[in-house]
């Protein structure tokens, strides 16, 4: 049985998505691995970035289900409180 799953990331000016199947009961990692979105962006490192299900950050090894749109964060260029700090200087 196989289910059909996105994987998406934003890269600089770009977001990537990925629809592919993976077998039932595969991981998020089994998934982004499948995906080959790894080779497409080196920048991406698994045991640094984060990840998530439709927003809700998650673990590499929750398991997906039909219809789930994995995602890759990016690391913060700048934490919120410093650029809320600079938007209210200018």
């Amino acid at each position: 049985m196989r289910a059909k799953v996105e994987v998406v990331y934003g890269g600089a000016g770009e977001v990537r998505i990925i629809e592919q199947e993976v077998r039932k009961g595969a991981t998020i990692r089994e998934a982004i691995e499948q995906s080959g979105i790894l080779a497409m962006y080196p920048e991406i490192n698994l045991n640094e970035n984060k990840v998530g299900i439709f927003s809700k950050q998650r673990e590499l090894q929750d398991v997906v289900q039909a219809g789930d749109r994995i995602e890759i964060y990016r690391p913060l260029l700048i934490d919120p409180k410093a650029a809320r700090r600079l938007r209210a200087k200018k």
